[in-house]
């Protein structure tokens, strides 16, 4: 008789979206064929190409820009904040209305676990539009003057691809700024399908353009003359690129970049809430996580405890079909990130640190990685300082509070940090000298619209979210 409890797969159907052949730009509030070339955005979870989609060239660039400018001088602007807030409520209404479709198209075109597209990505999303369109008709009220800048070039990356173009565009609209969007080239389809809900709200032609391609693309937005403002968030490389790139000009500018956030847990912290906070915080999205928790600080008196509860609780998580309820670690984006993810992980043994993956099958086509846990890792190690943007997770120990604070400020990103203890003291001294633009307490990677977020040192600067993230799209107090 089998056992009633043995694993039953619970797939969504693909059945809700209409994946079509070929994607054209959108520009001008229309559809239009590229005078680039073509590129294949693939299924990380099979290898199945999903679509073609236009890449598009530096006249392409000019073409949404102009549309977009045209947009901002003639309509946006002269919009009142009451009625570019109705525009927001609209999509964010719609984002809702279509969130099963959505949150299936993510997952198939970025390899995410629907569970977290579909009850994390798409509600968040919708939230910034609702969150923005609050804040349309209040903006002589957010101490940063109610003057919008103009077009935005913003240039958004493949993790979480549309909630990462709703905290570009929401604040964008909310401040009267037309934008031109260049999602990432391996996950261009919900952007592609968010320009068809803009379509849908009767968003005015113009205020929003999507333009896809790789990084020429991308070079193009940056360098327009007639680009007032560049937001990117992406890898710490390319950021730096960036700026060089608009050094010199009077374009404002905000990049959100890479992390190696700390995750500290002290011996006092209640370790059940603690191993769920570590596991959430490394392996949520595959790793794939720019303030994802991949340096476990473990204070020594508890880390063999702590070690032993969380390889067990590792060997539960269920990594395959992104489609499916059950999946807890999904695929790996792309072949090019899965190679990173392997080339550091064999460093990260030949440097000699122990390396335990969890035991789970892994599906034969598509790209994966077993959730990997290294220890005996020291601050030298590669692991250790640089950023993998995977399912791995490297442990170092500590003794006192002063040792935690100096390893985990011992890396030139700050983007993120998590503290875990049963002294509120503590965690409020902790916050002060941690060197991050986010530390949570018991808790890791939470999100709400209302709650700014950006980094320090090579992890960026300017802020995205809340009040805040009103900021990089205003002129400043108004005279």
């Amino acid at each position: 008789m089998s056992n009633i409890f043995e694993y039953a797969p619970a797939p969504e159907s693909r059945a809700i979206v209409d994946i079509k052949p070929s994607y054209g730009l959108f520009i001008d509030g229309e559809f239009v064929d590229g005078t680039g070339k073509a590129f294949k955005t693939i299924n990380p979870a099979t290898e199945e190409v999903l679509a073609e989609v236009a890449e598009a060239s530096d006249a392409d660039v000019d073409a949404a820009v102009k549309a977009a400018r045209r947009a901002y001088t003639r309509v946006w602007s002269r919009m009142s904040g009451a009625e570019r807030a109705k525009y927001l409520y609209r999509i964010a209404r719609i984002i809702q209305e279509r969130g099963r479709e959505l949150a299936v198209l993510e997952s198939i075109d970025n390899g995410k676990p629907i569970k977290e597209s579909r009850d994390v990505d798409i509600p968040v999303v919708a939230a910034h539009f609702f969150y923005y369109a609050g804040w349309a008709d209040k903006l002589e009220h957010s101490g940063y003057g109610s003057t919008p800048l103009g077009v935005a070039g913003q240039i958004i990356p493949w993790n979480f691809p549309l909630l990462m173009l709703a905290w570009k565009i929401a604040p964008a609209l909310a401040c009267g700024n037309t934008v031109v969007l260049k999602p990432a080239e391996t996950t261009p389809l919900t952007a592609l399908l968010f320009a068809e809900i803009c379509q849908q709200a009767d968003l005015p032609p113009g205020v929003v353009n999507i333009v896809t391609g790789a990084g020429e693309t991308g070079r193009a937005i940056v360098s327009h003359p007639d680009v007032d403002k560049v937001a990117f968030t992406g890898s710490t490389d390319v950021g730096k690129a960036i700026a060089r790139a608009v050094a010199g000009t009077d374009k404002k500018v905000t990049l959100e970049l890479g992390g190696k956030a700390a995750n500290i847990v002290f011996d006092d912290a209640p370790l059940d809430q603690a191993i769920e906070g570590i596991v959430n915080g490394i392996f949520f999205n595959q790793g794939h996580v720019c303030c994802a928790g991949s340096r476990l600080l473990v204070q020594e008196s508890v880390a063999d405890e702590v070690m032993e509860r969380l390889k067990r609780r590792m060997a539960t998580l269920r990594v395959g079909d992104p489609l499916d309820k059950n999946t807890d670690v999904g695929a790996i984006n792309s072949a090019e990130q899965l190679a990173k993810i392997r080339e550091l992980s064999d460093i990260g043994e030949a440097e000699g640190a122990e390396r335990w993956s969890a035991p789970c099958e892994l599906p034969s086509n598509g790209y994966w990685f077993a959730p990997t846990v290294f220890t005996g890792v020291s601050q030298a190690h590669r692991i250790a300082r640089e950023e993998i943007f995977g399912p791995v997770l490297s442990v170092l120990t500590f003794r006192t509070p002063s040792e935690a604070i100096e390893k985990a400020n011992n890396t030139p990103f700050g983007l993120s940090a998590g503290v875990w203890t049963d002294k509120g003291s503590r965690i409020l001294s902790m916050a002060n000298r941690l060197r991050a633009g986010v530390v949570w307490a018991n808790t890791f990677n939470k999100f709400d619209p209302t709650s700014p977020f950006g980094g320090y040192k090579e992890s960026g600067y300017g802020r995205e979210g809340g009040r805040h993230g009103l900021e990089g799209y205003l002129k400043g107090e108004d005279s």
